[in-house]
Order: structure tokens, then sequence, then C-alpha cells
């Protein structure tokens, strides 16, 4: 996709003080993954009804993501279990606004994922005493978690022209641990962000047309079973027969 940056640049800018209409700290997510080649088109078909956020001039943004985890994988078999209240925890950089976070993402039982951060100087390898306060503030009790992961892609972000929504586009996602590493350079994560589901969004139609299909899947859990092949895997096995196949050239 080496001409990513020129056809995302025909889209119109919006900024992250504009951005502020659209922040959906608490949302629906639905996610969407599909193979790069696709991305051309359907750029080429979002064009009329999205703006693109801009920052310092530049489109596609750096995100670099450490996930933390209990020491037997509570977040990751939570989700894998089909937990409907479950977590995640993670610092992120974001690289082009020079900002850092410690980000808690709590999926409730209405399907809601709500984000709380707090701002940190840079990522750590360990918590300090304040960001545990923190987590055990926000989740409602001590968590004993450690750093697992990373996880790091570049993003598109885009906002709805008349709706509040925001779409996000990930490319050319790269993780990591102490053992091992891998990618997913030739799949492309998409996630449309609403305040309440609806289908009347203009990239799921697009999407529809494209044979874009929705699925439930995690950046955080693919790259983890990758990474740790042995965890427990019963019911991400057809999402990860899915994703291997986009995989395939």
């Amino acid at each position: 996709m080496s001409n990513l940056p020129q056809i995302v640049a025909d889209f119109s800018p919006i900024s992250l003080d504009e951005m502020d209409d659209v922040k959906l700290m608490s949302r629906t997510d639905t996610k969407f993954a599909f193979k790069a080649n696709k991305m051309p088109l359907l750029l080429q078909k979002l064009l009329p009804f999205y703006r693109v956020l801009a920052i310092d001039g530049e489109l596609i943004h750096d995100y670099k993501s450490l996930y933390y985890d209990t020491d037997n994988r509570k977040f990751y078999l939570d989700h894998h279990n089909g937990r409907v209240n479950r977590n995640k925890i993670r610092f992120r950089e974001y690289v082009g606004s020079k900002l850092t976070f410690l980000e808690i993402k709590r999926k409730n039982n209405k399907g809601k994922t709500i984000k709380k951060r707090m701002k940190v100087d840079a990522i750590s390898n360990e918590l300090s005493e304040k960001q545990k306060n923190y987590i055990e503030k926000i989740i409602g009790r001590p968590m004993n978690v450690n750093a697992k992961q990373w996880i790091n892609f570049s993003r598109i972000t885009f906002v709805h022209k008349t709706q509040k929504e925001r779409l996000t586009i990930d490319v050319n996602l790269t993780f990591e641990n102490a053992n091992d590493k891998g990618d997913m350079k030739r799949i492309v994560i998409a996630e449309v962000k609403q305040e309440r589901m609806s289908r009347s969004s203009d990239f799921m139609r697009i999407a529809k047309e494209m044979h874009i299909l929705p699925i439930r899947i995690s950046k955080y859990c693919l790259t983890t079973l990758a990474l740790n092949p042995k965890l427990k895997k019963n019911r991400f096995k057809e999402k990860v027969l899915f994703i291997n196949k986009l995989k395939q050239a």
C-alpha cells in the first residue's frame, strides 16, 4: 500500500480540536478485518462521507501500545470465555501527538466500551503506585498485572461529515514480547465507533457492498494467541482461521 498517503490526502482534514465533539469515550464498537488490497477502492468510496484527522499535516499516525495482564491471563481468558464485563489495561503512545496515556478499556453487559485514561510521561514496563491506585479506582479492586506484549500499528482516523461517528483503519500491525514477534501487515482492521449501534453508517453500507463483513475480534487476543499458542483457544479457532486466510497472498 505504498500509495496510501496519496489516496488519504484526497480527504478533507479535521483537527484534533474539531474532533472533541466525537470523542466517544463511551460507545459501541463494530470491527471489520479484510485484505489490504481492498483499501484503495474502499477509500475511494468513503471519500464523499468522511473527513480525515490531520495532526501537524500528517494523516497516518503511529501508535505504540504495551498491554498488561495477570500472570494467568485473566483479561485474555475473560474475552475468550465470553465474559460480558471485562477489562484491558495498556500504555499507549500517540506518536504524532506526542502524548502517552495509561488506558483502561471496560466492556459492559450492554455492549458499551468505556475508556478511562490518565496522562503519563512515557510507556513503562512497570506500574507506579499512582498508576496501580488509578487502575484499582477504575476497576474497583486491586489488579496484580504486568507487561505482556507490544502491539504497534499505523492508524487513519476518519470522522463522518454529518453523523456522530468515528472510523479508525489500522494498517501495518506488528506485535512482540520478550520471546517472539509477528505481524499482520497484509490485513486491515477497521472499527466503527458510535454512541449507539446504527446500521445507517456509510462505512457499514460500503463494507457490505465490498463483502467486508463485521467480525468480533480483539487485536490483543489475536496477538496474545499468536505469541502464546498453547493458551486456551477453542472459541477463537474460527476467527484465527479467518485471520490466517486473510494473511495469505
